[in-house]
C-alpha cells in the first residue's frame, strides 16, 4: 500500500511541478499589468513570462525539434522543385491569396486542379515551417541557453518571413528565372543555418571554443563552403534555361534564361569537380594532422554524397532531365548543403574546460 503510494506521488510530482511553472509565469505575465515598465522592457518581459508557461524542455527535446526545423526547410524546397517540374508554379496566381478574394483553391477554367493541388500543397508546407521555426524559439528560451543559440534560432523565423516573401514576389513576377533562383538559393541557406542550430543545441552553454584542427584545414573548408555556393548558383542558372519553368503557358509563356544550356552544365559539372576537389584535399590534410575521428567521418560522408549527387545529376543530363531526378536533385543539394554546415561546424566546438587538480 504505501509502495503504491509512493509510486503515484511520483507519477504526480512532474505535473505539480509543471502546473507550479505555468501558475509562475502566469503570475509574471499579469503582475507586469500593475507595474509602470517601458515598453522596450516590457514586451521582453511579457514574452518569457509567456515562454515560461511551457514545460522546460531537455537536451533531447531541443535536438528533436532542431531536428524537425531542418526538415522542414530541406523539405519545403523539394516541394517547391515538384511545384516546378509539375508545371504547377502558377496554380495559385496571386499571393499571399490563391485567387482574388479566397486564399484557397478555387474551380477556374484556365488553371487545372492537379496545378493548384500541388501548389496550394506547398504553400500549407510553409505553416509547418512556421511552426518548427517558431518551436526552436521557445524551447530554447525555455531552456534560458547561450546569447548564440538564441540568435540561430530567432534566424529561422525572420529567414521564413523573408523566404515567403521572396516567394510572392516570385508568383507576382510571373516565375521570373532569377526569382526562382533566388528562392532556391534562400532555402539552401535556412538549411546550412538549420544545422548551425542543431550543432550549436548540443554544446554546453558553459563550454568555451576549442579548434579541433588547425586553422589552414579550417580555412580550406571555408574555401570549400565558398565553392559550394558557386555550384548552387550555377546550379540555378542550369535550371533557370532548363525545360522546367514552372507554368506551360502558350500564351504568356515563362521568360527563360538567354544562355546556352550545355554550356553552362558543362560550367557547373566543372565547379563540382573543383569542389570534390577541395574536400579530398582536406581529407589528406585531416589525416596528416590526426584530426578527431568525428570530423573525419563527417568529411567521408560529404565526399560520398557529392559523389551520389553527381551521379543523379550525369544521369539526369543525359537522360533528357524527367522531372523525378530534378527533384531528387534539389534534395541531395539540400543534403550536400547540410553536411557541409555539420563539416564547418566541427571544426571548432564548444567544450567543457578542464578542471585543474590542485
Amino acid at each position: 500500500m504505501a509502495r503504491a503510494l509512493a509510486q503515484r506521488n511520483r507519477r504526480a510530482r512532474p505535473q505539480k511541478e509543471y502546473r507550479n511553472a505555468a501558475e509562475h509565469g502566469l503570475a509574471k505575465v499579469f503582475s507586469l499589468y500593475h507595474q509602470s515598465v517601458p515598453v522596450e522592457r516590457l514586451l521582453p518581459r511579457l514574452f518569457y513570462g509567456l515562454v515560461d508557461l511551457f514545460p522546460e524542455p531537455s537536451l533531447r527535446v531541443q535536438r528533436i525539434v532542431a531536428a524537425a526545423v531542418i526538415l522542414t526547410q530541406g523539405g519545403i524546397a523539394v516541394t517547391g522543385a515538384i511545384v516546378r517540374v509539375t508545371a504547377s508554379g502558377l496554380g495559385c496566381p496571386t499571393w499571399p491569396q490563391c485567387f482574388p478574394g479566397s486564399f484557397t483553391p478555387v474551380p477556374h477554367p484556365e488553371v487545372a486542379g492537379l496545378h493548384q493541388a500541388v501548389e496550394f500543397g506547398n504553400r500549407l508546407l510553409t505553416f509547418l515551417v512556421v511552426l518548427t521555426a517558431a518551436a526552436a524559439v521557445i524551447v530554447v528560451t525555455r531552456a534560458r541557453r547561450r546569447r548564440e543559440v538564441l540568435v540561430y534560432a530567432w534566424l529561422m523565423p525572420a529567414s521564413t518571413v523573408v523566404q515567403a516573401v521572396i516567394g510572392g514576389i516570385t508568383v507576382l513576377s510571373g516565375l521570373l528565372w532569377w526569382t526562382v533562383a533566388i528562392h532556391l538559393l534562400a532555402s539552401m541557406t535556412m538549411v546550412w543555418v538549420a544545422v548551425l542550430l542543431y550543432v550549436k543545441i548540443g554544446q554546453p552553454d558553459s563550454g568555451v571554443p576549442v579548434a579541433r584542427v588547425p586553422k589552414p584545414l579550417r580555412q580550406l573548408t571555408f574555401l570549400s563552403g565558398v565553392a559550394l555556393s558557386v555550384v548552387l548558383v550555377t546550379g540555378t542558372m542550369v535550371t533557370g534555361a532548363g525545360p522546367h519553368a514552372g507554368d506551360k503557358s502558350v500564351d504568356d509563356p515563362v521568360p527563360r534564361l538567354g544562355l546556352d544550356i550545355i554550356t553552362l552544365v558543362y560550367r557547373h559539372s566543372s565547379l563540382v569537380t573543383a569542389y570534390l576537389a577541395l574536400l579530398v584535399g582536406l581529407g589528406f590534410g585531416l589525416l596528416a594532422v590526426r584530426a578527431p575521428r568525428a570530423v573525419t567521418l563527417r568529411l567521408v560522408a560529404l565526399v560520398v554524397l557529392v559523389c551520389v549527387q553527381g551521379i543523379v545529376g550525369a544521369v539526369q543530363y543525359f537522360a533528357g532531365v524527367p522531372a523525378v531526378l530534378v527533384a531528387v536533385h534539389v534534395a541531395g543539394a539540400a543534403i550536400c548543403t547540410g553536411a557541409t554546415a555539420a563539416l564547418w561546424a566541427s571544426m571548432r566546438e564548444r567544450a567543457e574546460p578542464e578542471r585543474v587538480q590542485r
